[in-house]
């Protein structure tokens, strides 16, 4: 039998944290919620649930999840975002692996996670397929996230299992959220990752990201939402190209500099 930490990401998560919380519940010997500046009722709620927020800016993803992981009191970690909602088959899948002996410490588990875009299930997201496995159960003292400014994941010596059950990753709720989000991770992407400073790759990498995300993966059949998604793809595919060719012919400070990144949830 082993003692559970979850560690949990917030900012402006009051829309979901209610439904959030409670499987957390029944699966945590501990709940560490760090929190990078809400402005809505997140705090209240976590109040409600008898939660202390940890206030911490937010940079990377992967960086505020580390933080997270370094408040916990257990070397045994499950990392959550606040639009991930786990069903009952996987609660009773972790209460299951906690009653048991306690596993070697190179043993990790991946989440079935089911993305969800405006409201309804989505067959793709770029750059994943649903259901995607993030490792997101580990042992803190063999593994931890990457530093990848978009995309980041869990790194470490470790034998990984998939978990059953349904992980319902309720993003994208909004239009609003889907051009925020959009701005955000291409910013942070020009910004920390060496990308060819090139229209015409942008118009040829969108170009393939359309036919490639919303013709060949079906999307077409997923009416508005489809839309969005195959949009969200290629919007994504040439604003990458395009930011860092501005930034390289700017003769003002880049733009990666001047613009405020979104924080939001991977």
């Amino acid at each position: 039998m082993f003692k559970l930490s979850v560690c949990l990401l917030t900012f402006n998560s009051a829309r979901l944290l209610e439904d959030v919380l409670p499987p957390l519940l029944q699966v945590a010997d501990e709940i560490v919620v760090v929190d990078s500046g809400s402005s809505d009722r997140t705090p209240e709620v976590c109040q409600q649930f008898n939660l202390t927020l940890h206030h911490h800016p937010y940079a990377m993803h992967g960086a505020q999840m580390n933080y997270a992981i370094s408040l916990a009191t257990h070397d045994w970690v499950l990392c959550m975002d606040s639009d991930e909602i786990l069903d009952a088959q996987v609660v009773d899948y972790i209460l299951a692996l906690k009653a048991g002996s306690e596993p070697e410490i190179d043993r990790a588990w991946r989440l079935p996670r089911y993305w969800y875009a405006l409201g309804q299930p989505v067959r793709t997201l770029y750059p994943v397929s649903s259901p995607d496995y993030p490792v997101r159960l580990f042992n803190r003292n063999q593994a931890q996230f990457n530093d990848r400014p978009v995309d980041d994941k869990v790194v470490g010596k470790i034998r990984c299992i998939k978990m059953p059950g349904h992980v319902r990753h309720d993003t994208f709720y909004s239009l609003h959220e889907v051009f925020q989000k959009l701005n955000g991770y291409t910013t942070r992407l020009v910004k920390h990752q060496n990308i060819k400073p090139s229209i015409a790759r942008g118009v040829i990498s969108a170009i393939g990201a359309f036919f490639k995300w919303y013709v060949f993966s079906g999307a077409w059949r997923e009416g508005k939402v489809g839309v969005v998604t195959g949009l969200y793809a290629t919007l994504y595919s040439f604003l990458k190209y395009f930011k860092s060719w501005y930034a390289s012919n700017d003769k003002t400070p880049s733009i990666t500099k001047k613009t405020h990144e979104s924080r939001v949830s991977d």
